[in-house]
């Protein structure tokens, strides 16, 4: 069965670990999703069965949305509910000053991700280098916070909601958050709203080649030789330039990379959509 969905991750799941769940419920063995939500969060995650899984990397999943909380005054080092060691009161702010703070955080931004997080260190992951006690040392990444605002404020929690690029770590954000204000937080809920189009939509199938962040190109030589995997040539492609490019034939749909007036294959054969 291929089939891409967006299922609605529970709390307190991981989200490779809630994939058990999706195989049971579909009756299929192979199932992957894109972007990890870490357990202590819900809401949009992008599943695929099948030879859907192949596509995750050529999706348009930008920008993404998420609702969170933070909790002032609870001090974590995973920056969420899961390790609080710490909680100190802290003095109500002017709500206009959480705007202004959360207002400053817009534009590009340059941080460490979460030392609890999926990015790995010489082959191991860093949450578990963490989860062990060993020193964490990442690199800085850049993000890009398209918009952000204030939902709600009841001293301790400040209510938010974002709108970011790919691969922002909102825990992060969070800490820059609390840190800006000068007082220790932690995210205490987050919920992703969507990623680029997709939202849940009670795991409604989707047609992946409408959300595919690729032209389209046309061949013109004998759909069998694509079909098949023979080598193919420039000349019977409408477009020549370098890039990567969905074709179309009367079954399948087809990845291929054009570079230096070669053609190669990405994927071949992905079957079409079919609303199940």
């Amino acid at each position: 069965m291929n089939r891409l969905f967006v299922v609605n991750k529970p709390i307190f799941r991981t989200s490779n670990g809630y994939m058990g769940y999706v195989k049971r419920k579909y009756n299929t063995k192979k199932v992957g999703f894109s972007g990890t939500l870490d357990p202590f969060a819900t809401g949009c995650l992008i599943v695929a069965t099948g030879q859907y899984t192949k596509l995750f990397q050529y999706l348009n999943k930008t920008p993404k949305s998420y609702k969170a909380t933070l909790w002032l005054g609870a001090n974590s080092p995973s920056l969420d509910i899961e390790k609080v060691d710490s909680i100190k009161e802290v003095e109500a702010f002017d709500e206009s000053h959480i705007k202004e703070v959360l207002h400053s955080l817009l534009g590009e931004l340059t941080y460490y991700p979460p030392k609890f997080c999926a990015k790995k260190i010489n082959g191991k992951r860093a949450y578990e280098l963490a989860r062990e006690g060993k020193e964490v040392e990442l690199k800085t990444i850049t993000s890009t916070i398209y918009d952000i605002k204030l939902l709600n404020y009841n001293h301790p929690f400040v209510h938010f909601e974002a709108k970011v690029s790919e691969g922002t770590y909102i825990r992060s954000l969070g800490a820059l958050i609390a840190d800006k204000l000068e007082v220790d937080g932690t995210l205490s809920s987050l919920h992703r709203i969507h990623e680029g189009q997709f939202y849940y939509d009670n795991e409604k199938a989707l047609d992946p080649f409408t959300h595919l962040a690729l032209p389209s190109n046309v061949y013109t030589g004998e759909e069998d030789y694509l079909e098949l995997g023979k080598k193919l040539t420039i000349d019977y492609f409408e477009t020549k330039e370098n890039g990567l490019y969905l074709i179309e034939t009367s079954n399948f749909f087809s990845i291929i990379e054009i570079s230096d007036n070669e053609v190669k294959y990405r994927f071949n054969r992905i079957p079409k959509f079919e609303d199940i």
